[in-house]
């Protein structure tokens, strides 16, 4: 079937909270795009991200009282899943359904990390968007960051040549704990820091290990090796504060999810050459906020790159007095002393170049380089790590992982 281009994708976005209103402001530095619509089961939310669409100039937006209703809604294009873990799969189903009766005109689906919480919630997310005839993205930010996107480019351009692939890639994430509850909670989330966060890490890794313009799938999974731990939020004093200010749902004392993860992932290149892929993630982390730390080393060469070595830095003394807030670095731990400052979190995270190529590719009706695929592969690996971990040994690539669910998700069943 012909696709016909669009000059300008109209976007409805599921979800109304934190990871929405990060996406909605990057989209400032983004052309061709109008957000027209947004479904969230909190009015408040939906109608307080309705008029920041507005505010922002980013077009009207309508705030549906239904998923239905805003798939029905003549003036959606594509659909941008930000809803909470537990939610994306009912979603996607709500959503293939729709396109497939013709109660739809929606030809596009992008869908925040993870893709899933488990690789057959993945593998079932990729099946329902494909057997709907849609284009798909996987929204992961760290791969469309401007230092990643530069520092790839000159490596594989200037270095690589000369002297050889890149066979290390290092990526650590680290910072001092979710917003929402439902994060901590491990039956909703699916799983604790690894899940939530080294999501980033392996993918961002296998990024800068493939050569430009090569399938991800270049590189062959050969095994996980995988640890984690409860190190700060189990302890009673931070355990009975967790629980004051998420709720009594988020009872760290009894139930727990690690809050500390580390992996090891083993790669076959092209030529049969070993690559791996190092990977750390916390939610025990204190600095002054979020903490992104990439490294990628080769023979000849290195890359490294630090979220917090910011150019920018603001000195506050002690006799300033204010709120708290994070309006310095996300996950901001303090408001006095010298702090880094991230001009544009958006574009340093990723986020506006993420957008940008997910909008070009979907009015043009091409394929993004981030695909629902691939968020199978990251999620098959997390599990691969999951499973190292829980039973202290290393995972080898041909074991079936379909129906593995992490332990600190177990609890529910």
């Amino acid at each position: 079937m012909s696709f016909t281009p669009r000059q300008t994708l109209r976007v409805g976005f599921v979800g109304a909270g934190f990871i929405a209103h990060f996406h909605l402001k990057s989209l400032l530095g983004v052309r061709n795009v109008e957000v027209t619509g947004v479904y969230s089961p909190t009015p408040a939310k939906r109608q307080k991200f309705a008029e920041a669409v507005g505010e922002l100039g980013l077009g009207t937006c309508t705030a549906h009282e239904s998923l239905e209703a805003m798939l029905a809604a003549d003036n959606v294009d594509a659909i941008w899943i930000l809803s909470p873990n537990p939610t994306r799969l009912a979603t996607m189903q709500v959503i293939a359904d729709a396109v497939k009766s013709g109660r739809s005109k929606v030809f596009a689906v992008a869908c925040e990390k993870p893709l899933a919480r488990t690789l057959k919630e993945a593998r079932q997310m990729l099946a329902l968007v494909e057997g709907a005839g849609l284009n798909h993205g996987y929204l992961e930010n760290q791969v469309f960051s401007t230092a990643v996107q530069r520092g790839k480019e000159i490596i594989w351009r200037r270095a690589v040549p000369s002297s050889g692939r890149p066979y290390l890639a290092r990526a650590a994430e680290e910072h001092s704990g979710p917003h929402e509850p439902w994060f901590w909670q491990g039956e909703e989330q699916g799983g604790g820091v690894l899940l939530d966060m080294m999501c980033h890490s392996v993918e961002v890794g296998r990024f800068m290990l493939t050569a430009p313009g090569a399938a991800r799938s270049t590189l062959k999974f050969k095994s996980a090796t995988g640890a984690v731990a409860v190190l700060k939020w189990a302890q009673p004093k931070y355990a009975a504060d967790l629980k004051k200010r998420m709720g009594n749902a988020v009872d760290y004392a009894k139930r727990p999810s690690e809050d500390f993860a580390r992996g090891m992932l083993s790669f076959e290149d092209e030529a049969g050459n070993e690559v791996i892929i190092e990977a750390t993630t916390s939610w025990a982390y204190v600095g002054a906020g979020l903490r992104i730390q990439l490294e990628l080393l080769g023979p000849e060469y290195a890359l490294e790159f630090s979220s917090l070595s910011t150019p920018l830095k603001i000195f506050i003394s002690r006799a300033v007095t204010g709120g708290e807030g994070e309006d310095l670095v996300e996950k901001q731990n303090a408001e006095t002393g010298l702090m880094p400052v991230l001009e544009d979190e958006a574009g340093v995270y990723g986020y506006t170049d993420e957008n940008r190529h997910m909008v070009e590719a979907f009015r043009k009706g091409e394929t993004p380089i981030e695909t629902f695929a691939d968020g199978v592969a990251v999620i098959e690996l997390l599990m691969a790590l999951y499973k190292s971990a829980e039973e202290g040994r290393t995972v080898s690539a041909d074991e079936d992982l379909t129906d593995y669910v992490p332990v600190v998700a177990r609890r529910a069943s």
